[in-house]
């Protein structure tokens, strides 16, 4: 026991190297900085407009503001620390960043994953209940909702962080991924890892399959709504819209349950990586576009935005309210 603890004690001074990189490190630096800049500006964009709009605030956009700021924290844990070792082509990162990335990594992808459940089941009051949706949705409800993912990624995070720093890991410290998440630091350790193994079967199983699951079974209704309606014209834009959500929301869970219950060695680490970007990268980028840029009240607030002169657009949120969409209600 003494020697484990002396063995752990002396990988808390020594970096971690990070192998996701190859040696070409010009066009992968070129695709982070392109990507992390697209996806600050989105979502801060998206955030903003949501926040000085009167128009929009109802509970859908509620959930939109807090997704954009969500999706601001989780890539930037990785992105730009990526960058960083792409263009020096220093592979090495610290004991303790390591560990702290880890955390708000697992902390923002865990809230993220419930919160799109909410979102899921928000629009599914909103168009397979709307006479209840006033009463459901208010803004205490909502409020109370985003708490509770904040609250479920934390505890997350802290279970998989405080697991993981308990184990020893092998003299070279590798880690065989582009920055530091937890399947492939059980990878890298030498100790017992089964522990550490249960609990992502159990996490997996209520914050990713569960959510995911619920969020199926919501569009299932939503489609369902979706095909009486007789308009054939709306039926097809409300159709459109939700398949998009649909799509990027099962890339996301798909890829983020193979990532945490994939393969414990060798080259399927491969497989691994490419999933890992696919749920961390991939969604943050493409969430503004998906779900607000392409919204008619979101692209009208924005042409507001740029043709009303400095202060003048806050000053009057009167001039905004045209649309009968629900309000927050106490």
């Amino acid at each position: 026991m003494i020697d484990n603890m002396a063995a752990h004690s002396n990988n808390s001074l020594d970096d971690f190297i990070l192998l996701g990189f190859s040696e070409s490190h010009i066009i992968f630096s070129l695709l982070i900085a392109v990507t992390y800049t697209i996806t600050i500006i989105g979502n801060f964009t998206v955030f903003c407009i949501i926040q000085v709009d009167s128009h929009l605030k109802t509970p859908m956009y509620f959930f939109l503001s807090c997704l954009s700021l969500l999706d601001v924290c989780y890539s930037t844990v990785t992105l730009p620390a990526m960058l960083a070792n792409a263009l020096t082509g220093n592979r090495r990162i610290s004991f303790h960043r390591c560990f702290m990335q880890l955390y708000f990594f697992v902390c923002f992808g865990g809230s993220e994953c419930l919160l799109l459940a909410v979102m899921a089941y928000d629009r599914y009051v909103a168009i397979c209940n709307p006479l209840r949706y006033h009463s459901v949705m208010n803004k205490r409800f909502c409020s109370g909702f985003v708490a509770g993912c904040w609250v479920c990624g934390l505890v997350n995070a802290v279970f998989h962080t405080l697991m993981t720093s308990k184990l020893t890991f092998c003299g070279d410290h590798h880690i065989n991924h582009f920055f530091c998440d937890v399947l492939p630091m059980l990878e890298a350790a030498c100790s017992d890892i089964q522990g550490s193994q249960v609990l992502l079967h159990v996490v997996t199983i209520f914050i990713g399959m569960s959510p995911f699951l619920l969020v199926m079974n919501t569009y299932t209704h939503i489609i369902s709504t979706i095909l009486k309606i007789r308009s054939s014209e709306g039926r097809q834009k409300v159709f459109s819209t939700c398949s998009s959500h649909l799509t990027v929301v099962t890339v996301f869970y798909i890829t983020a349950m193979f990532n945490y219950n994939g393969p414990i060695a060798g080259d399927s680490f491969i497989i691994v990586r490419v999933s890992s970007v696919l749920y961390s990268v991939v969604p943050p980028l493409l969430n503004p576009i998906v779900y607000s840029l392409r919204n008619k009240d979101v692209k009208r607030a924005l042409n507001k935005m740029k043709k009303a002169p400095s202060g003048i657009w806050k000053l009057h949120p009167g001039m905004n309210q045209t649309s009968s969409s629900p309000q927050f209600s106490s």
